[in-house]
């Protein structure tokens, strides 16, 4: 497969939901409208931010299903089908390949941890050749996966026995370890920014593109800073880098990217409702005191495109 190399920031949305945790549709349409207006390139559907481990193989169909209808024709939709079960994962990915999306993408299992990166890409392979047409990327995320084997030596067994394989989503801070991967192979392979609180120090390696979560809600930020780059302003760069470490620490009083960043929203006035157990629920007082601290970063002032 011909590598193409994402570019831009890519958004990873957070998936709607009831009050009583039943998967809502209805404001996908809207919140793909406004991540369109937003500049936005793509977005990575069911991953972390998009609670795709605590949905059922079914609902993660569904709301792709939804994206695909909303805004398929106007970003490029990357599918996370990466799970415990791999005959799921496999339903997943070729249900993603019936769609037309750009890309799937799986992280390594998290419970029967693989011990080295032959026995993780060997339950890669099977995901990707369920979908033949679609580039593969590895989901990196060790944090969450406990799965911690160096990208350079996944790459290097991918690259042969995954023949979709296109690079790496890589959400984690170890820089030296995306650094090796992006000159592999003389920069074959796409890896992917993940880590929306250093993305100019991506940028400084030469990542093209990044997926995050706060881009649902601060792009404009992270398009000015990519800008600033560009034109050797380092340092507005990285005063706007600052600006996102200040929202990210919020992020972390308040639960974390995926909690607080739901809150976020329903504050935006995009309501994805809450998040599913063992994620907590955001109190009406947590709402409060979340607002007060946003406005004394001048979060509200941050965002201009009205939503």
């Amino acid at each position: 497969m011909k590598i193409k190399k994402l570019s831009g920031l890519i958004a990873a949305p957070f998936t709607p939901m009831h009050a009583d945790g039943s998967l809502n549709l209805e404001p996908i349409g809207k919140y793909a409208d406004y991540l369109i207006a937003s500049k936005i390139t793509g977005v990575f559907i069911c991953g972390t931010t998009g609670e795709g481990i605590s949905m059922t193989k079914k609902e993660r169909m569904l709301v792709l299903e939804e994206w695909v209808r909303c805004a398929g024709s106007k970003l490029k939709i990357i599918a996370h089908i990466g799970g415990n079960c791999i005959e799921e994962c496999m339903e997943l990915a070729k249900h993603a390949e019936k769609t037309g999306i750009y890309a799937i993408s799986a992280f390594a299992p998290s419970f029967f941890k693989p011990g080295n990166a032959e026995i993780l890409v060997d339950f890669l392979a099977k995901i990707a050749a369920a979908a033949p047409s679609l580039p593969f990327y590895y989901y990196n995320i060790p944090g969450f996966t406990g799965v911690n084997i160096p990208v350079s030596n996944i790459i290097s067994v991918a690259k042969v026995k995954i023949p979709t394989f296109t690079g790496v989503k890589f959400s984690h801070f170890d820089l030296y370890e995306m650094q090796k991967g992006m000159r592999m192979d003389e920069g074959r392979y796409d890896i992917v920014h993940g880590s929306d609180e250093t993305l100019l120090a991506g940028l400084s390696l030469g990542v093209e593109s990044a997926i995050g979560s706060t881009y649902n809600y601060i792009p404009e930020v992270y398009l000015q800073l990519w800008e600033a780059f560009k034109n050797g302003d380092q340092l507005k760069a990285r005063e706007l880098q600052q600006v996102s470490v200040e929202v990210v620490n919020i992020l972390v009083k308040y639960g974390g990217g995926v909690v607080a960043g739901k809150a976020i929203m329903k504050l935006m006035d995009i309501d994805c409702g809450e998040c599913r157990l063992p994620n907590k629920v955001f109190s009406p007082s947590e709402y409060s005191a979340l607002k007060v601290d946003l406005e004394k970063i001048g979060f509200f002032k941050l965002t201009t495109q009205s939503i």
